[in-house]
């Protein structure tokens, strides 16, 4: 392994501007504080509600869970630095931070294809979906996003941790991702950087368009339903098709491209990393009559 001079890196942050960053951290503030409310809510709200025990309330709580995880992987740091002239990393942190980013990214985007496959099983094959939905498959599935999260975070680590950083060390952003750290190693990073794009840009577009398929079919399948079964069949994968759309798009215009930093970056973090997991929660709460009458009786024991 080649010798590494680096063992920070100073991030330039959305920012430069003082009292720019004074208002992004009133403004993070803010939104950290309805990100962690909203998705905790729900978490409790499956947990304890009765009328919410079926694998898709299951999975909700799931994806909640992943997004207020998958939330703190970036946003406390980011407004730590937020408050700070110089913003620093140690390269172990950078590290840990690449990891778990790209962990629960990795398992939200497969539990967004298990809800997918779930709600599929609910309107398609409505007479079979408590015997193939079973406790023992929801397990499965559970555990088969968490491995599939792990592998795909780990490989991104195995990539980048023993490339040699042996002079700059300044990224331009407030986190850790790969096309940044890539530019700085001191060695010929373009196969690594397609390996990239085939690893995150393709699974993202492949993955996104087997979803919008399967909605197509959902939506075909509904004919077979009774007005009231429309209803609530189309606001809840209403739902999931938004929240699809909000996590995938981003994903795709960062990842899919020839391997390289852009200004828009930031803008495509922010949003998958803070205002996505922020919007789920309402997405999900506002549209459904379950999870909202769920919490009204919670928050009334209360």
């Amino acid at each position: 392994m080649e010798q590494r001079n680096v063992t920070e890196f100073v991030l330039l942050g959305l920012t430069q501007n003082l009292q720019g960053q004074k208002i992004l951290f009133a403004v993070f503030l803010m939104i950290y504080m309805v990100t962690m409310a909203g998705n905790l809510l729900i978490v409790i709200t499956v947990v304890l509600s009765p009328a919410l025990d079926s694998p898709m309330y299951t999975f909700l709580g799931y994806l909640s869970f992943m997004d207020a995880v998958y939330f703190n992987t970036v946003t406390p740091h980011m407004m730590i630095d937020l408050l700070h002239v110089r913003k620093t990393i140690s390269f172990q942190d950078c590290m840990t931070q690449l990891f778990f980013e790209h962990f629960f990214g990795g398992a939200e985007i497969l539990l967004l294809v298990v809800m997918a496959y779930d709600r599929y099983v609910a309107i398609c094959k409505p007479l079979h979906y408590l015997t193939i939905m079973n406790q023992r498959v929801c397990v499965l599935l559970l555990v088969l996003a968490w491995a599939g999260g792990f592998v795909h975070a780990l490989s991104h680590i195995l990539f980048v941790y023993n490339l040699p950083f042996c002079g700059p060390n300044v990224i331009d952003h407030f986190i850790c991702d790969m096309y940044p750290l890539l530019n700085l190693a001191c060695t010929d990073t373009y196969v690594i950087g397609l390996t990239v794009v085939a690893n995150d840009g393709a699974i993202c577009v492949v993955i996104f368009s087997l979803l919008l398929i399967s909605y197509v079919v959902i939506l075909h399948s509904m004919k077979k339903l009774s007005q009231e079964g429309r209803r609530k069949a189309l606001s809840t994968c209403g739902s999931h098709i938004t929240v699809v759309i909000f996590f995938f798009v981003p994903c795709i215009f960062g990842y899919v491209r020839p391997p390289s930093t852009l200004p828009i970056d930031k803008c495509l973090t922010v949003f998958n990393t803070i205002i996505t997991p922020m919007l789920n929660p309402l997405i999900y709460t506002l549209r459904n009559t379950d999870m909202k009458n769920a919490m009204k009786k919670l928050l009334g024991l209360i």
